[in-house]
């Protein structure tokens, strides 16, 4: 895969979460601020609040520090990606990153104290787990899914299509390949 083609999938997916993510926290404002909740099925209700903390409404007012982590998170999930063919991984670093930068522009653009004290606008309520956004679940099922997709696992080029890379890896692509390389004797030495 081309560095070009692995930046567009990322920038892709990263496009396609802030654009659901900041519509539908346009709507959540516009359409459940100050409105009693709507509930929609089961114990699934749309229910707006604002978050000025972590995960689960923890650490309200440290928006700043947040900021950091996320332009962190950013940065490693960035350099991570720059050695990934797998399409699927991409996808999903670009969800994840998505996520990240939805909340953060709320935590920007909504600031009312000063630069990155915003709240961020949650409105899914599902009664038995805090209240989320769009930006919320792309990073948790997005990091999820990266992490049983094997993150950082050696990928397969041939996985993903004729254009993809070399049919034979570098080095060793399993476990058990570098434990054999490993065990192996050298090249002068006779084997026993």
């Amino acid at each position: 895969m081309t560095a070009a083609r692995r930046w567009l999938t990322v920038a892709g997916s990263v496009a396609v979460v802030l654009v659901l993510d900041q519509l539908s926290k346009r709507w959540a404002v516009d359409r459940l601020k100050g409105q009693v909740p709507i509930d929609v099925v089961w114990t699934l209700r749309l229910n707006y609040a604002e978050n000025t903390g972590m995960a689960f409404s923890k650490g309200s007012g440290s928006g700043r520090f947040i900021a950091l982590v996320v332009v962190a998170i950013v940065v490693v999930l960035l350099v991570v990606a720059r050695r990934m063919t797998s399409r699927l991984q991409l996808v999903l670093v670009g969800v994840v990153i998505g996520g990240a930068l939805g909340n953060l522009l709320d935590r920007i653009f909504r600031a009312g104290s000063g630069f990155l004290t915003g709240g961020v606008v949650d409105f899914i309520d599902v009664q038995w787990w805090p209240i989320f956004n769009v930006a919320d679940a792309a990073v948790v099922v997005g990091g999820i899914a990266l992490a049983l997709t094997g993150l950082g696992a050696p990928d397969d080029p041939a996985s993903d299509g004729p254009d993809a890379g070399p049919d034979e890896p570098d080095g060793p692509s399993t476990n058990a390949e570098v434990v054999d390389e490993m065990t192996a004797p050298a090249p002068d030495e006779p084997p026993g």
